[in-house]
């Protein structure tokens, strides 16, 4: 099976996730978000096709990390290969952690026409879900770029049958946090 990706896997990540990180950027992304800081990864025929028993290879190599992040690029986009180097990952003793311009609600209606995309969902532990949104850029949101996105426990969610934010990371609104750089509380 092959997977078309960005760039070569990232390792000793600390901003896509919890903990030392690897990252695997996925090619393709239908989202187009003003103000991506990838628009690179869109084109679903750039980057390079390779197998992903090569990315499983590439993993066994990697020393001194905590979990797999996959990032884009939109890797809802190849759900098929991303779920089974997720599977791969939990294998290890990975955790997973995706990103996706989709809402978690609408991953669940596409799974049931596109069964790859629940099967990649049952693998992730934790997901940053929703479009980069320009005008709701924040530097104060932990492991997202706009305040509309969330951090979800999959696992949980899939249990209850809800969506179930993790909690750690649901920012308090503080007047610390509301104050910018220049000292200007917004």
């Amino acid at each position: 099976m092959k997977i078309r990706l960005a760039a070569d896997i990232q390792s000793d990540s600390i901003v896509d996730g919890e903990g030392i990180r690897f990252v695997l950027w996925t090619q393709g992304c239908p989202h187009h978000c003003l103000g991506c800081q990838n628009p690179s990864t869109w084109d679903p025929n750039a980057g390079d096709e390779v197998d992903i028993k090569d990315v499983m290879d590439r993993i066994d190599e990697l020393d001194g990390q905590q979990g797999i992040t996959f990032s884009g690029g939109d890797p809802f986009f190849q759900s098929k290969p991303c779920a089974k180097i997720a599977q791969y990952c939990h294998s290890l003793g990975y955790n997973v952690w995706a990103y996706t311009g989709y809402v978690y609600e609408d991953l669940l209606k596409l799974s049931e026409k596109k069964p790859e995309i629940m099967d990649f969902l049952r693998e992730v532990d934790v997901l940053v879900d929703g479009r980069f949104v320009l005008e709701l850029k924040s530097y104060n949101c932990i492991f997202r770029g706009s305040t509309n996105q969330r951090i979800i426990d999959v696992q949980q969610s899939l249990k209850n049958k809800k969506t179930i934010l993790v909690d750690k990371y649901i920012e308090k609104q503080t007047r610390e946090n509301r104050k910018r750089s220049e000292g200007i509380y917004i």
